[in-house]
């Protein structure tokens, strides 16, 4: 059945197929084809990107390849896990800090040790005997006396 416009009317619901007034030729469907042809990237550039498998092995051994090379891979993984050094070990090796603070106070208790330790080398300076109490306890002798020249 037909409507006054001459478009086909469904009666039945069924979908209606119409010509689409967009559609590409296919003189431009085979010059768009070609052009992305030319711009493919080559077989190389999809292995080095992982996209194509290596094919200078059969097909059907190329999944066990792969199987076999993502086990490798994992016993090697396995393998610097179990020599990585522990924590304690880090830390006597003054790579870790000795500290359990959080990593945004790291570097305000680092401050803070370093101004405690300049405090107590300061204090013992200030406290250290004289050289003439030195020489009165029999510490130093007369000729090692640091003041006089």
């Amino acid at each position: 059945m037909s409507d006054p416009t001459g478009t086909f009317v469904n009666t039945d619901k069924a979908p209606v197929l119409r010509a689409d007034p967009d559609t590409i030729s296919p003189l431009e469907r085979r010059n768009s084809l070609e052009k992305h042809l030319q711009h493919r990237p080559d077989a190389q550039d999809l292995k080095n990107r992982h996209i194509l498998l290596d094919t200078k092995t059969a097909p059907a051994l190329q999944a066990k390849q792969l199987e076999l090379e993502r086990q490798q891979h994992s016993d090697s993984l396995r393998k610097h896990l179990e020599k990585r050094a522990d924590r304690d070990e880090l830390v006597e090796r003054n790579i870790l800090p000795e500290g359990n603070a959080a990593p945004a106070l790291q570097a305000s208790q680092k401050a803070l040790d370093r101004h405690m330790r300049a405090d107590s080398l300061e204090h013992k300076i200030q406290t250290r005997p004289k050289p003439e109490q030195l020489i009165k306890e029999g510490i130093l002798e007369e000729s090692e006396n640091p003041i006089k020249e």
